[in-house]
């Protein structure tokens, strides 16, 4: 019975034993995963999907993913180059495309980008002014993106996207800004009203033009304003008069007189009343 237990417990020791080594031996990578193999620590392949054989205790294999990986970056201090300070946060979208790299390379991807994209940032926004921050935002982003995606091609790192998500100001910049919106459509305001009076008078212009060639059309033109004011309800009426009929009356004679004056008779100096004055 001793003997019997001692087999039993051997075989229960050696059935442990292959399964931690077929455990070891055999992994099972998925689609989207490729495992780095280094043999006595040196880089032998890359080997992946499905089922790959790792050597225990000579060969060593690190798993990378390959999907796209995004990176939020958290708000970062930027000050523009019209010395204006804002806080600004962004997304980085990136996935590894040599596995190899990635592992070899740098020590920690993740972080390494994350650092490099935060600075990455600040130093292409400050070379901006905040008009240009908010208004050519597509811009910024791929040039954001050009720069992260030629200093992480060494790493084995492809950046797809990136994307400023928020530019955050202060309340006295927030209000300065509407308060230059405001000017600003007044402006606009007034361009438009005065460009509506140049082309109201330039349309009097060429209707003054139109009725001096044809002495009839001003005088429909005239009944035509007699029409309106009769068929007002008020009750005073205001009866235009053309200047033209009124002409006759301020015509002066041949001796520069006006009529009135001309028609009244000579002076005549009339003689004295005190009777002591003597002529």
């Amino acid at each position: 019975m001793i003997f019997l237990d001692m087999d039993y417990g051997l075989s229960l020791i050696v059935l442990i034993v292959l399964v931690f080594i077929f455990i070891k031996i055999f992994r099972i990578m998925r689609e989207y995963e490729r495992g780095v193999i280094f043999t006595l620590g040196r880089f032998t392949g890359v080997k992946g999907p499905g089922l790959v054989i790792v050597i225990p205790l000579v060969q060593q294999m690190v798993r990378v993913d390959l999907r796209v990986i995004t990176l939020d970056i958290p708000p970062q201090d930027v000050i523009s180059r019209d010395n204006v300070s804002v806080q600004v946060n962004a997304v980085v979208y990136f996935r590894v495309v040599a596995p190899e790299k990635a592992i070899i390379q740098v020590e920690h991807y993740l972080e390494a980008s994350s650092q490099l994209a935060q600075t990455t940032l600040r130093a292409v926004l400050g070379k901006h002014e905040l008009d240009q921050m908010l208004t050519e935002r597509e811009k910024l982003n791929l040039d954001v993106q050009a720069i992260l995606d030629a200093q992480t091609d060494s790493w084995g790192i492809k950046v797809t996207n990136v994307e400023i998500k928020h530019i955050d100001l202060n309340e006295t910049m927030v209000r300065a800004m509407a308060r230059q919106a405001e000017a600003e459509r007044d402006r606009r305001a007034k361009v438009i009203h005065a460009e509506g009076e140049r082309q109201a008078a330039q349309a009097l212009q060429d209707a003054a033009h139109t009725l001096a060639k044809e002495p009839s059309a001003m005088q429909l033109r005239y009944l035509e304003t007699l029409t309106q004011v009769a068929g007002d309800k008020s009750s005073t009426l205001v009866f235009p008069v053309p200047i033209d009929l009124l002409a006759g009356f301020f015509r002066p004679t041949d001796q520069g007189v006006p009529p009135a004056q001309a028609a009244r008779p000579p002076y005549v100096d009339e003689p004295d009343s005190d009777p002591s004055v003597k002529s």
